[in-house]
């Protein structure tokens, strides 16, 4: 046989599409060339394959090979063709299961001893073949249990080339290898955090347990020691655990990540990126290969920037249009990625570059230039879309004010819960679920309630308070309180208390 095909897979973010990898043997002068679009590291596949083959005792043809990677219109990136490639070629001049071979999608690198090295993204290209019929994929041994994680898919998990020749019916006497070890898999997740540690902060803990309940965005402004970081770490603790489709998408996120995946995660993520972070550390980027940011792995949970008034704002600037499409597209010369970004933004931050400005009993020495400077980092179209403004103050008791402002995260999840389901009722025929997620064009026509309960937020409109992005915001949060409160209407109460959250609840 002259002509093999097979398959493999090329990803772009979380998207993946098939390859079919076609190999033709010619009478030509000796050559192995890959055509069809292919990045520097794939390009260089030929070399790898040689020496997989010659190292496991596999012949290629002493020929010219012509490998081609259809559609050519399509980019391909990254080592994780080796293996469908090295068995197209193979299978020109091997006796194997031809009709096997074609209905099988092959991912992973090869060393040049012939062993499958793990590569990122295993679990969205399995995924991607599911969605495209395929129900047979082959995978390095240290990528077994990500790609296990998808049912109705048979995984072949190799630990060398000759492994997957002898699975396609071909014959080989190579002896066998040590597998390739997988990387260390993130450790399970960190002691849980309960909000009844927090003391002194019921106004806060009231707030997050709204912005939790709606999946609002939320801003903290306090000095050093007013328990920020400590609220925000705690919010995680009390959503709900994550569904099927939203734990996949953060396993596979992870898996581009190059991380170990070897279950679903059912806790939303929590990213805590350094406020020296560079834009493309936030958006994600990288050469060649474009790696998901802080904002994608956050995607489903909560990106919390601590010190938020240290970042620099072209940085938090880059959160405008992923808060606001739920999605973060990355550009780079020649590469395009799209990963998702439907993550709860907390930002901390203090009052000015010491600290103490405003604080009772404080003494700031900042100049007013300063403070100018520092609080403007903080741009306002980013402040319009932060739905809850804390203001917190230093605790001025060491011990509980008492069991009734005392809520455990156990608790919070409960009421979480409850105002969630209360909120899928009411958006029942709708395609939304969460109040955040609802258009303001709906909040404001058929879900508008009566004048009388929209004249605060009327007036402040007029007034030039308000824009109508905020007006919007201020209507799902609004919305949100009355779930919490069991309301099936909404009320002037509820939106007073909206208006109170947003412009500083605990100041």
């Amino acid at each position: 046989m002259t002509l093999a095909r097979t398959w493999a897979v090329a990803l772009s973010g979380l998207h993946g599409d098939l390859v079919e990898v076609e190999a033709d043997v010619s009478s030509q002068t000796p050559e192995f060339s890959i055509i069809g679009l292919a990045d520097k590291a794939l390009g260089e596949a030929g070399r790898r394959v040689r020496g997989a083959c010659t190292n496991r005792c596999l012949d290629l043809p002493k020929r010219r090979i012509t490998v081609n990677l259809s559609p050519a219109s399509l980019p391909k990136r990254g080592s994780g063709f080796d293996v469908a490639i090295a068995v197209a070629a193979l299978a020109t001049s091997v006796r194997m299961d031809a009709a096997r071979i074609a209905r099988t999608v092959h991912i992973g690198e090869l060393g040049l001893d012939g062993r499958l090295r793990p590569v990122p993204g295993v679990l969205p290209a399995v995924v991607a073949a599911q969605r495209a019929g395929h129900r047979r994929v082959v995978v390095p041994a240290a990528n077994a249990a990500e790609a296990g994680l998808i049912e109705g898919i048979e995984v072949f998990a190799a630990t060398c080339l000759a492994d997957v020749v002898r699975w396609h019916g071909g014959a080989s006497d190579a002896p066998d290898l040590e597998p390739v070890e997988a990387p260390a898999a993130p450790a399970d997740e960190e002691e849980q955090l309960d909000l009844a540690d927090v003391v002194g902060q019921g106004d806060a803990v009231d707030a997050l347990v709204v912005a939790a309940a709606g999946g609002h965005h939320l801003l903290m402004s306090g000095p050093p020691g007013a328990g920020k970081t400590m609220l925000a770490r705690r919010l995680p603790g009390i959503l709900p655990p994550l569904d099927d489709e939203a734990a996949l998408s953060v396993a596979s996120v992870r898996s581009l990540s190059g991380e170990a995946v070897t279950r679903l995660s059912r806790t939303p993520p929590f990213e805590s990126p350094h406020h020296g972070a560079t834009a493309a550390a936030l958006i994600g980027g990288g050469s060649g290969v474009v790696r998901p940011g802080a904002i994608a792995r956050a995607s489903e949970g909560v990106l919390f920037l601590d010190e938020g008034g240290e970042f620099p704002a072209s940085v938090l600037d880059a959160l405008r249009q992923p808060l606001e499409n739920g999605v973060i597209q990355v550009h780079r010369s020649g590469v395009s990625a799209t990963y998702p970004a439907r993550f709860q933004l907390v930002v901390a931050t203090n009052p000015c570059p010491c600290g103490q400005y405003g604080v009772p009993g404080g003494s700031c020495e900042c100049a007013p230039q300063a403070i100018r400077r520092y609080t403007r980092r903080i741009s306002g179209p980013l402040l319009d879309r932060i739905d809850i403004d804390l203001r917190l103050q230093r605790v001025s008791t060491a011990r509980h004010e008492g069991s009734s402002r005392t809520v455990s995260s156990e608790r919070a999840r409960e009421i979480v819960a409850s105002a969630r389901a209360q909120a899928a009722r009411r958006w029942a025929q709708t395609p939304w679920r969460r109040n955040a997620d609802v258009p303001g064009t709906w909040l404001r026509g058929p879900a508008a309630p009566t004048p009388e309960v929209l004249r605060p937020l009327d007036t402040a409109l007029r007034r030039g308070a308000l824009t109508l992005r905020g007006y919007d915001r201020l209507l799902r949060v609004a919305w949100t309180v009355a779930d919490i409160a069991g309301h099936d209407q909404l009320r002037s109460e509820d939106v007073g208390r909206a208006l109170y959250l947003r412009r500083g609840a605990g100041a």
